[in-house]
């Protein structure tokens, strides 16, 4: 079952989405918010697979909003504009539909979050990777067979997720999420949206806004950790 949330200020475009959602098997409209600020509160006890996000509404947009999640879902953009499509997918949607929404349309888009959950549920407990797995890494011609413990830390760009090891820093077809789900927690963090972290590469940490923390790597790159995960890493790393 896909748990999907529609966050819209509309209520007919809320209606008329939820009405086009009710063919579709095996999806739940968990809940639906009129503004950003709503469902930022609500969005990390929900924990959905789906978001289906509205780019223009009053105060916070859908972009501001999904900078504010440490942990961002699958996300379909639903808007009656065109002119930020390409700013959707920099920040990793799956899909980008116009209103009004062709039912169509909005299958197919499920169905590319149902293939991609359909994947990360696919790994084993045994196919979890920690530091001591080796990987195949390609990008482009250039081959590497690299150890996890020598990667520093994983980072979302676009579609891809570059990698970071020993000087190099290729672009592999993937997204955090997908690996977020496969790393060990005992050796790699979430930090935020856009970066994973291996803990065994972290040099120094100190306070940083609104309760957060900068953690300073032993490569020298400095990755802001968010409060609420910031919370999870004191917990993780204490006595």
């Amino acid at each position: 079952m896909i748990k999907a949330v529609i966050v819209d200020d509309e209520r007919l475009a809320r209606k008329a989405l939820q009405s086009l959602l009710d063919e579709i098997p095996d999806l739940e409209i968990i809940a639906e918010f009129e503004n950003a600020d709503d469902a930022l509160k609500e969005l990390p006890n929900l924990n959905p697979d789906l978001l289906f996000l509205d780019i223009q509404m009053p105060g916070k947009t859908g972009f501001d909003l999904l900078a504010e999640l440490d942990r961002i879902p699958e996300v379909i953009f639903t808007t009656a504009y065109d002119e930020y499509a390409i700013k959707a997918f920099e920040v990793n949607a799956l899909d980008y539909l116009m209103k009004p929404i062709e039912e169509e349309r909005l299958k197919a888009a499920v169905e590319k979050v149902r293939e991609g959950i359909k994947e990360r549920k696919s790994f084993s407990p045994k196919e979890t990777l920690d530091e001591d797995d080796q990987v195949f890494l390609k990008d482009g011609d250039k081959c590497w067979f690299v150890h996890l413990r020598d990667v520093s830390h994983f980072e979302s760009v676009g579609n891809y997720v570059r990698v970071y090891f020993d000087g190099n820093k290729p672009l592999i077809l993937k997204s955090l999420n997908t690996l977020d789900s496969r790393l060990s927690d005992r050796s790699f963090f979430r930090a935020n949206r856009k970066h994973i972290i291996n803990l065994k590469w972290v040099a120094e940490s100190e306070p940083w806004f609104n309760g957060g923390l900068l953690v300073k790597l032993k490569t020298g790159e400095s990755i802001e950790i968010s409060r609420r995960q910031a919370v999870k890493l004191k917990d993780l790393m204490s006595l």
